[in-house]
Parts: C-alpha cells; sequence; structure tokens
C-alpha cells in the first residue's frame, strides 16, 4: 500500500475556510430552517469532493470557485437573502427597495455547473474536443437553475409561510425569470474568461496520470 500524501498547503487553506465559514455561518442564524435549505446544497456537493479527492481531484480553479459559491449561499443562509448586509450591485433593476444579494448567489449558480460540467466533459467524454462544449456547457448550468427553482416552488407550496425567506422573491414578479438569466450570465462569462485557465490545470492534472 502507498503512503498516503500529505495534503497541500492550498487544500489545507480550503478547509480551513470551509470549517470557519461554516461555523460563522452556523453562529444564531436568522432563521433555522432557511439557514438548512441553503446551505444543504453546498453541504452535500462538498461531502462528494471530499470523497471523490483522491481518485478524481478537480481543477483548483473549480475548488476555488466552489468555495467561494459556497460563501454566498452560507452567508444568505445565515442571514436569509433578503436582510444580507451586502452592498446593492444593482440598484433597482430587479424591483425597488429589493436586497438583490441572491442575484449574484444565480450568477454563481451559472458559474459554477457550467465550469464543473466543462471539466467533466472533457476529462470523461468525446466531448472534450468539440465545438459543442461550451454549449453543452452552459445549456447544463441554465436546466441546473431551472431546477432549482423547481426545488424552492416545491419547497414553498410544501413549507408555506415558513419557506417564503428561502423562496426569496421579495415581492419581485419577474424573479424566478432573473434568476435564471443571470446563471445563463454566470455560465457564459465563466466559460468565456475562464477557459484557457481551466484548460491549463486539466492538462497538469492528466500529466499525473490521474484522468
Amino acid at each position: 500500500m502507498s503512503p498516503r500524501k500529505t495534503p497541500s498547503v492550498q487544500v489545507i487553506v480550503w478547509i480551513a475556510l470551509y470549517v470557519l465559514m461554516v461555523a460563522l455561518s452556523a453562529w444564531h442564524p436568522k432563521d433555522t430552517l432557511t439557514w438548512w435549505l441553503e446551505i444543504f446544497p453546498s453541504a452535500i456537493g462538498v461531502a462528494i469532493l471530499a470523497a471523490t479527492y483522491r481518485r478524481f481531484p478537480l481543477t483548483p480553479l473549480l475548488y476555488w470557485i466552489i468555495l467561494v459559491h459556497s460563501a454566498i449561499l452560507y452567508m444568505g443562509g445565515h442571514y436569509t437573502y433578503a436582510e444580507t448586509p451586502f452592498p446593492n450591485l444593482f440598484g433597482d433593476l430587479f424591483g425597488a427597495g429589493r436586497n438583490n444579494f441572491d442575484k449574484i448567489g444565480h450568477f454563481f449558480q451559472g458559474v459554477t455547473p457550467a465550469l464543473l460540467t466543462r471539466e467533466l466533459l472533457i476529462r470523461t467524454s468525446p466531448l472534450g474536443p468539440s465545438k459543442w462544449l461550451s454549449f453543452v456547457s452552459g445549456s447544463v448550468a441554465l436546466a441546473f437553475s431551472a431546477f432549482y427553482e423547481f426545488i424552492e416552488w416545491w419547497t414553498a407550496v410544501l413549507g408555506g409561510a415558513s419557506s417564503e425567506a428561502f423562496l426569496g422573491t421579495q415581492g419581485y414578479v419577474w424573479d424566478t425569470q432573473s434568476d435564471m438569466f443571470m446563471a445563463l450570465i454566470g455560465a457564459t462569462v465563466a466559460i468565456a474568461a475562464l477557459w484557457k485557465l481551466q484548460d491549463s490545470q486539466i492538462a497538469k492534472i492528466r500529466a499525473t496520470g490521474r484522468i
């Protein structure tokens, strides 16, 4: 049996930041149910990352993007998106007086699935060198965003008023559509801006023989 590799400094820093983030978010959240609903996707994702790290490590780019995305989810879960103390970057674009921190979350809801899909396709399928790669990756991200809107809908139906903070429409009639649009923008920007960096990191992983 080969000896276990010592985790790199980058891995240790990532884990430390994640643990700190979880601890801060879990400290007296505004609404406990909303906290659990918001952090659940990140918690499941990180568990999968931990289980697959040694046999199928992702690129450092993806790990850090997942950490940033998780930070947004944990912040929104702690305060609820309607009350997160964060600068309003969109003004009244999505409704007057609305807290638009959730739109940043939906932007990353496009970024993360798009880059994750792109990496998995490059490393495990014949679609890697195809001209369809970017289109398929972006489409998967948009589909994921739409499915998440289904989850919010079903949760609101089942939970009633207690799940209102999770639904987070804040009275904006086009909230669902704008959420998916922000995810599409996030996916498009991520692929256009980061594909070269992602490709170079994938090449380094392949050079080690780890797929």
